[in-house]
């Protein structure tokens, strides 16, 4: 059987003072606690490590030769400790990410940044995906973890608050509306209304549509061509509003600006993880509750 680590340890020492007491010390042990140790030491491994006399202690050959050869292997064992530890928190392996489009301007960037940060040991892997499959991709462990626009349906995952945004329209700086800070509801539906397509995401499509139900007369609405138009082109002709997230704000093409709905109920993104969480889950939680706090997602 090996010897315990910690008589290993206090071997080490020994072997740099060669001195009972001055070792004893320095571990923080009494002497005869010491002395116990190593005749244990040298029992478990049938061998004697130090020649004891009333004035000094000399290695034996074994002894020598274990003061050599134990550093790099308890080194190696401090490793194989710190990895599981990491693992365990959450700290260590790879993560499968997946985010619907619109959250990929802003959102998921800063989560994975976030999660990055500093850790070498966690690899993660960000791919966009439709949103529809990202709870059902989570559910079956194709992907760890996921960032839906809207609370997806879908069995077998646990879904969590990550950001709520103001809901407001998308429209050319030049445009009529433009000039107010905030926009009537029944003003916007005066115009025609761009809406994403409902298959790429139904929730989010219908929550939108389901603003100007009761105005009259009913909104034009319509869908792109290309569902996901970088330069939103059709907007810039001055007439054309798309309902959006505030965080359009911020990542809106030159000449195009937001304004916030008056009255408006907020558009939700939401982090998906499996039901059984590992460690690696439960630290992408914690993280992602962290981040929200601190950048003011989810407002009080």
């Amino acid at each position: 059987m090996a010897p315990d680590t910690v008589s290993l340890r206090y071997f080490l020492v020994l072997a740099q003072e060669l001195n009972f007491t001055r070792a004893a010390a320095r571990i923080g042990i009494a002497q005869p606690a010491l002395s116990a140790r190593m005749r244990r030491l040298e029992t478990e491994l049938g061998t004697a490590l130090l020649v004891r006399n009333t004035r000094s202690v000399v290695l034996t050959t074994a002894g020598a030769a274990l003061a050599e050869s134990a550093p790099p292997a308890l080194a190696a064992l401090d490793r194989a400790w710190d990895t599981a530890r990491s693992a365990a928190a959450g700290d260590l392996g790879t993560l499968r990410f997946g985010y619907s489009l619109s959250t990929g301007a802003e959102t998921t960037p800063a989560l994975v940044d976030r999660l990055t940060r500093g850790n070498s040991g966690l690899q993660v892997s960000a791919v966009p995906m439709a949103t529809p499959e990202i709870s059902p991709a989570v559910a079956d462990g194709r992907i760890d973890a996921g960032i839906t626009r809207g609370e997806q349906p879908g069995r077998g995952v646990r879904r969590s608050l990550l950001r709520r945004e103001r809901t407001g329209v998308q429209l050319a700086q030049h445009h009529p509306l433009a000039e107010h800070p905030e926009i009537e509801i029944a003003d916007a539906a005066a115009y025609p209304l761009r809406l994403p397509d409902r298959a790429a995401n139904p929730v989010i499509h219908d929550q939108l549509a389901a603003l100007f139900q009761d105005t009259r007369p009913h909104p034009r609405f319509h869908t792109p061509a290309v569902s996901f138009d970088m330069s939103q082109h059709d907007l810039h002709d001055g007439v054309t509003l798309a309902p959006a997230g505030e965080a359009a704000l911020t990542a809106s093409p030159a000449g195009l600006t937001w304004r916030p709905l008056r009255d408006a109920p907020s558009l939700t993104i939401h982090l998906a993880l499996p039901r059984e969480q590992s460690p690696l889950h439960r630290r992408i939680r914690a993280v992602a509750t962290t981040l929200a706090r601190e950048l003011h997602w989810l407002p009080d």
